[in-house]
């Protein structure tokens, strides 16, 4: 260990103390620092407990760290005890030019002794010799390795009694550990700017994901979601999504709240039907140590974990009557109770609902509370099967071999003709997820760069397998196609029936003989 005295005393005989009972006792206040820099949250506040706790056993003065700022460039004081204020302002005015900064840059420890206590910390302060020693000061430089990192150093009353080598010694290994500490912070905060960097850009995957332009889907059915998710989605109202298995409520419910005020907040969902009866009440509310056999300790359920966020119940048809009671309290009152707790814990919560049920039928049968449905059903958004936006099979077909082209390392550059006839002349019991699961297959198996019919499955090999075989007659089949044509108009136009006679080129007289002859009612599409 090598020390650089700036100015010392006339009288450089100091005494050697070498008490067995002295070093036991650093010992265990090295033990104690120790401990109060593993224990504390921030690096800044360990340093402060260590300048308490060495100016709780010792008779320090002052003392202060210091560590280099790769912003400022500058050495910055981290944590400091014993200076008055105006004694703080000098000293952090004079830190770059006083023996502190030659500390860190030469990296060799100092043992100073001065007699004017104000000039101390001073950029003249070697440049007077003094008989009348009042003070002493040790300072010691902090590194990680070869690299200088800093500087740490205590006050103290001059004393010849004093063992200065040893006690610089002791003060070494603590500037070892406060190295190791800013060493463990800073690789603390090295990886919490990872998680939040890639917290970030997940966060902005999912709201490019979801956004209206990435929804695969152009039909006029699919125009009418988008228009209702753009007027729900930046209010906080309960929405209820209806549609069969497959339809793609989930992504709906994804859009609604990426797209929402509260975007930025957890996204939580839950399975009704995918939780056993007995576990859906703690899974959506929590539970409090000893409530159930193995419940060891307390855990949140889905409403606290999506606080100031949105909850999406997938399947709520399919919730138990008790469960049902439950939700309808949090939905009424905004509140609720842990599993086997009394303390009421406040919802801040949006509910989207999705179900593929007749919730109508279930109220009727009593499977379902007519007055959840009601709270549930504040703005509905039906989303139509994939048999009824016919326009968009070819699009989600394309969206699909794109991705599982990548998935698989397949390099698939069309479907043929044929392949699209039977994609489209499919019925798709299991709508779009099935249509999914059909093109990851067919580019599984596909050996070329082209889907053909015999890699789609059996099912859509013949039309007479897949009951589309047309048994009605040709004039049967255009009076259905103009049906389906006069209502899709009407759809698009609320039931205006002048501004869908318009859209089809044809006279508002003509329009309503058709429509009268079809027995369509407009005003069902005013709504």
């Amino acid at each position: 260990m090598s020390y650089t005295t700036l100015h010392i005393c006339m009288n450089d005989t100091i005494p050697k103390e070498n008490n067995l009972k002295v070093k036991v006792n650093y010992l265990n206040l090295l033990s104690k620092i120790g401990k109060d820099l593993t224990e504390a949250k921030a690096s800044s506040y360990g340093f402060h407990l260590l300048l308490e706790t060495l100016h709780g056993t010792n008779k320090f003065s002052r003392s202060f760290i210091v560590a280099f700022d790769e912003g400022s460039g500058k050495l910055q004081t981290k944590a400091s005890k014993g200076f008055s204020a105006s004694e703080f302002r000098r000293f952090e005015s004079n830190l770059e030019k006083s023996f502190i900064a030659k500390v860190y840059q030469t990296g060799a420890n100092a043992i100073l002794h001065f007699s004017d206590l104000e000039s101390i910390y001073l950029p003249s302060a070697s440049a007077k010799f003094d008989k009348n020693v009042e003070k002493s000061c040790i300072c010691v430089s902090v590194s990680l390795g070869r690299k200088i990192i800093g500087a740490f150093g205590v006050e103290f009353d001059h004393s010849q009694s004093t063992n200065y080598e040893f006690l610089a010694d002791f003060l070494s290994v603590i500037a070892a550990m406060i190295a190791q500490a800013s060493k463990a912070e800073s690789v603390i905060e090295e990886e919490k700017m990872r998680l939040m960097a890639e917290n970030f850009d997940l966060k902005r995957e999912l709201r490019e994901k979801y956004e209206f332009g990435h929804i695969v889907g152009n039909s006029s059915a699919m125009k009418r979601v988008y228009d209702q998710v753009s007027q729900v989605a930046r209010s906080n109202t309960t929405v209820l999504l209806r549609g069969e298995s497959g339809t793609g409520k989930e992504l709906i419910a994804n859009a609604i709240h990426y797209n929402s005020l509260r975007s930025k907040k957890p996204f939580v969902r839950v399975n009704c039907a995918a939780l056993p009866e007995t576990l859906i009440e703690s899974e959506l509310f929590g539970y409090e140590k000893g409530a159930f056999t193995g419940a060891d300790s307390r855990k949140k359920g889905r409403f606290e974990l999506a606080e100031g966020g949105t909850l999406f119940l997938d399947e709520i048809g399919d919730l138990s009557p008790q469960t049902q009671i439950k939700l309808l309290r949090v939905l009424q009152e905004r509140e609720f109770e842990r599993v086997g707790g009394t303390e009421t814990i406040k919802a801040n919560v949006r509910i989207i609902t999705a179900t593929n049920k007749n919730l109508e039928e279930a109220i009727a049968e009593g499977t379902f509370r007519e007055d959840l449905f009601y709270r549930l059903n504040v703005f509905t958004i039906f989303l139509p099967p994939l048999r009824e936006r016919k326009s968009d099979i070819l699009l989600l077909a394309e969206s699909f071999v794109e991705k599982y082209e990548r998935e698989h390392g397949k390099h698939i550059k069309r479907i043929s003709t044929p392949a699209i006839d039977m994609l489209s002349s499919y019925h798709y019991p299991g709508n779009v997820r099935e249509l999914e699961n059909t093109i990851e297959r067919a580019v599984l198996v596909c050996d070329g760069n082209v889907i053909h019919g015999h890699h789609l499955p059996p099912t859509l090999q013949t039309a007479e397998i897949t009951n589309t075989v047309t048994q009605v007659s040709l004039t049967a089949a255009v009076e259905a196609l103009e049906r389906d044509i006069i209502q899709d108009s009407l759809k698009t136009t609320r039931g205006n029936r002048g501004k869908a006679a318009k859209m089809l080129d044809t006279t508002e007289r003509i329009l309503c003989y058709k429509i009268k002859k079809y027995k369509i009612d407009p005003r069902r599409f005013r709504n």
